[in-house]
């Protein structure tokens, strides 16, 4: 099981037709035609294809962040955008769209942006440029920059920076809240309750009247309960010490909102997907995140069991990381053939189960390298639950760890 960061593409989105506190109607409509919708009304079909590119990427973006950060279902509301340029962008409800912009929607719906080493979309903010202006996209701007020329890679970039990235292919699934749809309570133990601890953490350092840290075990004991009373009166909700429906998402907004995953100054998602199921073979030569994910998990255990050798975390599987997977194989009484199989795979995970993760939240032993930075222990471990909203809602067996 695992606890999945990376976005995917809703099947449908529901729109609210007015501002967020208006008695607007709210309808529901396939994720491409909203786009097309979007598109249509956002710019001219007339445009140079590499700004009409630049834009929909950007209004495909915005939108899956919307639904990415739960930004308007954290907050009580029943859509998950607005059709008002205030607050989204626009859409009008049973417009006519143009036949080139529809093309080329369909092209690009499923592609959006982040910025190298995030993974949530890019809050891909935009204005027209001209009667009004922002820290986005201008609209105005990027045709005269097609003009001039430029590709549509090269105009987002003119906006958003130069480390940004598209993201093609992205998978199509109905959208799935992240309420786990049940009380989490004293004695519970699931990765829902370790997701909520991981919260609780961060959003403690904010408000350090909340006590930490909490054990992210999974396991909701009697300091989860205090965090969550205490949590509860700050917040005016009733201090049930029971996470329900309104503490939820109380935990989802905050989380969200100090991360800032919803602004353009996003803090980031600085690891796109932990998945500590077995998949397949990892062996020497694997590259990527694969690879640093299992480079993390042997620096760990070396700090722990002397018998393995350190690791540096450098996403490929070389000849260190070859000698300690054979290490921890000899350790654990199995096969040394240093290719990460099941059973080795899931050593990996009992043992580091076994590890006091208090003890590494103290970010005094080691730090990992990420494409996006430095991330010590500790935001790891806020990394594991850092988009609540695409937690799989699979209860934690004996064996296995998010």
């Amino acid at each position: 099981m695992a606890i999945t960061v990376l976005p995917y593409i809703p099947a449908s989105i529901t729109v609210h037709l007015g501002p967020p506190d208006s008695p607007a109607e709210n309808v529901t409509v396939p994720f491409p035609d909203y786009i097309k919708n979007v598109a249509s009304s956002e710019v001219y079909p007339t445009w140079q294809p590499s700004a009409l590119r630049a834009n929909i990427l950007a209004q495909v973006s915005f939108a899956l962040n919307r639904v990415y950060t739960e930004y308007y279902r954290s907050r009580g509301y029943s859509f998950d955008i607005t059709n008002t340029t205030a607050y989204d962008q626009r859409f009008i409800n049973g417009r006519n769209t143009f036949e080139n912009v529809d093309a080329m929607v369909d092209q690009l719906y499923t592609t959006y942006i982040r910025r190298e080493g995030y993974a949530e979309p890019l809050a891909a903010h935009f204005c027209n440029g001209t009667t009004t202006t922002c820290d986005g996209l201008s609209q105005w701007g990027s045709q005269e920059l097609a003009e001039a020329g430029y590709n549509s890679v090269e105009i987002l970039e003119t906006y958003y920076g130069n480390d940004i990235q598209l993201v093609t292919g992205a998978p199509t699934r109905e959208i799935q809240p992240s309420w786990p749809g049940a009380p989490l309570q004293a004695g519970d133990q699931s990765a829902e309750v370790l997701v909520a601890q991981v919260m609780l953490n961060r959003i403690a350092r904010t408000y350090p009247a909340i006590p930490r840290p909490l054990d992210a075990d999974g396991v909701f004991g009697a300091a989860t309960r205090t965090a969550v009373r205490q949590f509860q009166q700050i917040f005016d909700l009733p201090a049930t010490g029971i996470i329900d429906r309104a503490t939820w998402y109380k935990l989802v907004m905050l989380y969200t909102g100090i991360l800032r995953l919803a602004e353009l100054d996003s803090l980031g998602q600085q690891f796109f997907r932990l998945n500590f199921r077995f998949r397949h073979v990892i062996s020497f030569g694997t590259a990527g995140e694969e690879a640093a994910l299992l480079q993390y998990l042997l620096a760990i255990l070396s700090q722990f069991y002397l018998s393995l050798p350190n690791v540096a975390i450098d996403g490929v599987f070389g000849s260190e990381t070859l000698a300690a997977v054979k290490a921890l194989q000899q350790d654990a009484g199995l096969e040394q053939t240093g290719v990460v199989d099941q059973a080795t795979w899931e050593e990996i995970i009992r043992r580091y189960i076994g590890i006091d993760r208090a003890v590494l939240s103290t970010g005094e032993y080691f730090d990992f390298q990420s494409a996006g930075g430095t991330v010590s222990p500790q935001v790891l471990q806020d990394i594991l639950a850092a988009d609540p909203g695409r937690f799989p809602g699979v209860p934690l067996a004996l064996g296995q760890q998010d």
